[in-house]
């Protein structure tokens, strides 16, 4: 984490992804809780390229940030190679919105071939994970807005509107959900079991 300045130093915006970006303070307060033990110093961020702002506080006045809304997005390493590469570059593209929602459906594609989902087309191969229980039927509903984004995209059909930065976000929200789903928090259930495990042993 940076320190709490006049300008934040990250390598990419927390909504637009740009990299190197100018974010800038406009504001800044503190709080406390009841008993005077938790004193925080809050600055109130903007990035002067997507307009996103960004709250961060400090133990002390322009101190090391410990806290930061929303913080950097990282992918977690139980996603498979393939799908965590995609999933990355959709992350860091969403300045990009076209190329952010391939790289999405891209990474959304690999989720689903590593779960043995490999034949027919990605429409069809969500439905089969939906009656598998590998998803549940709302996170199919959302998966099926999602796959006509990244084919309009994939086509360049000429009736479809050019997506904006709020369409990219929602396919990349999807994608990371999707990866959180099928890899993360089973990986996350296994590691607990296996810890209770040698605990009684």
């Amino acid at each position: 984490m940076p320190y709490l300045e006049s300008h934040l130093i990250l390598e990419r915006c927390p909504h637009c992804r740009v990299a190197n970006p100018n974010i800038t303070k406009i504001s800044n307060f503190n709080t406390n809780s009841f008993d005077s033990s938790n004193l925080r110093f809050w600055s109130v961020y903007k990035c002067n390229r997507c307009g996103g702002a960004i709250t961060a506080s400090s133990d002390s006045k322009d101190g090391w940030i410990n806290e930061m809304y929303p913080n950097e997005i990282s992918i977690d390493d139980n996603i498979p190679t393939k799908a965590k590469a995609f999933l990355t570059q959709a992350v860091d593209s969403l300045h990009a919105p076209s190329g952010a929602i391939m790289l999405a459906a891209s990474a959304i594609d690999s989720m689903l071939k590593e779960k043995g989902l490999k034949d027919g087309k990605l429409y069809g191969r969500i439905n089969k994970a939906a009656e598998n229980h590998l998803i549940t039927k709302g996170m199919a509903e959302w998966a099926h807005e999602v796959r006509l984004d990244a084919n309009d995209e994939r086509h360049a059909d000429e009736n479809a509107e050019l997506p904006d930065g709020k369409a990219a976000k929602k396919t990349v929200d999807f994608a990371l959900a999707l990866a959180e789903f099928l890899f993360i928090l089973p990986s996350k259930v296994q590691r607990g079991i296996k810890n209770a495990t040698e605990k009684d042993e």
